[in-house]
């Protein structure tokens, strides 16, 4: 196939350099002349130096060990599955391989897109899977997030949260634009996941020459092949193996356990950073000032213990692969995090993880109609997938938990979010696809059906829905606001009473993310004083006196 091709001829020069007499003038000297002449397919250039010591690393990824197998599967069936251990190189490597395919029938069904649950992690895979292919970002490698684009039309490959592949659907619902979609981080259950796997169900169907590519956790294929029906399976392993180490009882406080745990393995002076999955992100931060605390305490020949935040909801600050390497004081870095933060740890250097095992999930009620906080287990594919994240290298996991307790109380699969939240945008959005003949949705895990009925009267009490149950003219110019409807209804309705701008301003606050930071170490009351201002009941006193 000519897909195969391109490829070859890399690995040719690829033999080439590994047997070269390891001086690196001779092997500059190589690199430079097989770039000279072999041309990147994708933009018509000459290869650079770089695409090739980048090639011999991605060779070196678990996953390219299954690239001829996942490339006849591609090839012969509509769905591919591919599972397997997380940090094997499965979200970098296997669009490549979708791009390297459609290449080869020069993109006659579409380009491709890749989901990812969260954004910036879509646009990291995107930096690195054009410093890979040696072509430029925004080009023929580009991203799509939430309040920004990064592509044009030249793009073969895009990188997009899930939720924003959902929105385009609602202006061409079966998506054909694209000739090979990629789902990505599948076992999250996040809710445009979840929707896009039911529609793609039926798309795929309608569009028999659209390829469908599903990525997951080892605990969720057998799910999906029961889902999907007829599929093709690819099963990643790590070569790394991890040794686990479990406590003899439930502890009684995770949180003070981990951080106890965690300055124990600083004073033994074994090297590698640290992630630490906590129950919640209030603990994220709690954590972090501890260790800021702590930090002039410890012994200074052990090197600077560096706590780094890791927030799922991606209010801060999110820690970039390639802030490592060596410096002249050893720093090790504690990288403090929750269940769903996992997709954000991209470093080699992390020796170590520990894991509480409990988490703090928001869960909607709809009779109360309000979320419910609810402490519980993490599950064993939560569990495992903590510890993939020493896939990269070896090291040890500490699970705050005994062993017999995950065997015997813990769930396989963590539950869907579709279970657990407000489904009223979700209802609107599946009344807009009801426009283009899409409106049936085969969820995997469906909802509740009081979520749902709750939902429908909802948007009815909003007058999005006509007398027959239908998308009325106000909901269709609903469902284009990417708010809930609530306050999409809230703006349509500030244009009768001449408050738009006032409107605007209060959607803009309640759906961003805070705005304060922690403060640096020494500054926490100068930073509280000056929130005080912005208290409710200070504006109000103010007010008052003016």
């Amino acid at each position: 196939m000519d897909y195969f091709v391109s490829y070859s001829e890399k690995q040719c020069f690829s033999e080439l350099f590994d047997s070269s007499d390891g001086e690196e003038m001779e092997e500059e000297r190589m690199e430079r002349y097989a770039a000279d002449l072999e041309m990147n397919p994708f933009d018509g250039l000459p290869f650079s130096s770089r695409y090739y010591k980048l090639l011999k690393e991605r060779e070196e990824l678990p996953v390219w060990q299954v690239k001829y197998a996942f490339m006849e599967s591609l090839h012969h069936h509509q769905i591919v599955i591919v599972s397997g251990d997380a940090k094997t190189g499965k979200s970098s490597q296997v669009p490549q391989w979708c791009a390297e395919y459609s290449l080869s029938t020069h993109f006659q069904h579409g380009t491709i897109v890749c989901t990812q649950t969260h954004k910036h992690t879509a646009v990291w895979l995107a930096l690195q899977v054009a410093d890979e292919m040696d072509v430029n970002i925004g080009h023929e490698v580009g991203y799509v997030v939430p309040c920004e684009s990064c592509c044009n039309s030249e793009t073969i490959l895009r990188y997009s949260t899930d939720d924003m592949l959902q929105r385009e659907m609602m202006s061409n619902p079966f998506l054909s634009n694209y000739g090979i979609i990629i789902l990505d981080d599948v076992h999250e259950r996040t809710l445009p996941t979840d929707v896009l796997l039911g529609l793609l169900k039926d798309v795929v169907i309608l569009r028999p020459e659209l390829k469908l590519i599903v990525i997951t956790s080892t605990q969720m294929c057998t799910k999906l092949q029961t889902y999907y029906g007829s599929t093709s399976l690819i099963t990643v392993k790590s070569r790394y193996q991890v040794e686990v180490v479990y406590t003899c009882c439930i502890q009684k406080d995770n949180f003070s356990s981990a951080l106890r745990l965690l300055f124990e393995i600083h004073n033994s002076k074994e090297r590698g950073d640290i992630v630490i999955f906590l129950a919640c992100e209030q603990e994220i931060g709690k954590a972090y000032k501890i260790i800021q605390q702590e930090g002039p305490n410890l012994n200074p020949e052990l090197g600077e213990l560096v706590p780094v935040l890791l927030y799922p909801s991606e209010r801060e600050r999110i820690l970039k692969p390639n802030e490592e390497g060596p410096c002249k004081n050893y720093r090790r870095r504690v990288l403090l995090t929750t269940s769903f933060g996992g997709s954000l740890v991209w470093i080699k250097t992390v020796a170590f993880v520990i894991d509480v095992g409990i988490e703090k999930r928001k869960v909607y009620s709809p009779r109360i109609r309000t979320d419910a906080v609810v402490i519980q287990p993490i599950s064993k594919s939560q569990a495992e997938m903590r510890r993939q994240i020493l896939g990269m290298s070896s090291g040890k996991c500490f699970c705050l938990y005994p062993e017999e307790f995950t065997d015997n109380e813990v769930k396989l699969l963590p539950p869907a979010k579709i279970q657990e939240s407000n489904l009223t945008s979700m209802v609107l959005f599946l009344k807009r696809m009801d426009i283009a003949g899409l409106g049936h949705c085969d969820f995997m895990d469906r909802p509740a059906p009081e979520s749902l009925m709750q939902a429908l009267e909802d948007l009815d009490y909003l007058a999005a829905l006509d007398n027959d149950g239908n998308l009325s003219e106000f909901g269709i110019i609903m469902s284009e606001f990417p708010i809930d409807p609530q306050l999409s209804k809230a703006i349509l309705a500030s244009c009768e009473f001449d408050c738009v701008e006032e409107m605007l301003t209060i959607a803009a606050m309640v759906t961003a993310p805070s705005c304060f930071l922690n403060p640096p170490q020494g500054t926490e009351e100068i930073a509280v004083a000056c929130w005080r201002s912005f208290y409710p009941y200070q504006c109000l006193q103010g007010l008052q006196g003016s």
